[in-house]
């Protein structure tokens, strides 16, 4: 038997294409799953930002794992309100995100609003970190000494990161933008 559960599970572990060390459901993109009476099964995402070109995979990626745990019809809504946020991203994956050279989003100055979490983007336990009461985030530390770095392109490997460089090791590393 299809069971919500065991799909949410199937499409919690898909990885994301651009960034492989973390999954969908470890990213926040991962919103809702459901099974209706007949097995047809309803996946919810919120994409990174409009646009992001590895929307086409992640829809393929979810529907394949989808059908491997035995969801014989499976659809997968696109919802943009509310907008995804790197708050959505919670300690485990930024740890998995510096163990990979990669700098983890920092906090963000807080909004005028409550910002609700999605449904299930990440395990139960997780604790996502506070966020920054005002400010702007300052420059992330390198990932692989924790010096300071010094930003070389607005834009890194994907339009979701930047180009630094450290000025302690002169390593470059990407940092997952804040937004």
């Amino acid at each position: 038997m299809v069971t919500a559960e065991r799909i949410r599970a199937a499409v919690a572990a898909v990885p994301d294409p651009e960034i492989r060390v973390v999954t969908i459901a470890e990213l926040g993109i991962l919103r809702e799953v459901s099974v209706d009476g007949d097995g047809s099964t309803a996946v919810t995402i919120t994409p990174t930002y409009v646009g992001c070109p590895a929307m086409d995979t992640i829809r393929a990626d979810i529907r394949a794992a989808a059908r491997r745990a035995g969801a014989p019809d499976v659809r997968v809504d696109t919802v943009w309100s509310p907008a995804w946020t790197t708050r959505w991203i919670g300690e485990e994956a930024r740890a998995k995100l510096a163990a990979a050279g990669i700098a983890p989003p920092g906090d963000l100055p807080e909004s005028s609003g409550d910002l609700p979490e999605p449904v299930g983007a990440a395990p139960a336990g997780t604790r996502l970190l506070p966020l920054a009461v005002t400010g702007t985030p300052p420059a992330p530390a390198c990932p692989r000494c924790g010096g300071r770095a010094e930003r070389l392109a607005r834009f890194g490997s994907t339009a979701c990161k930047s180009l630094w460089r450290c000025e302690s090791c002169g390593e470059p590393f990407d940092h997952f933008k804040e937004h």
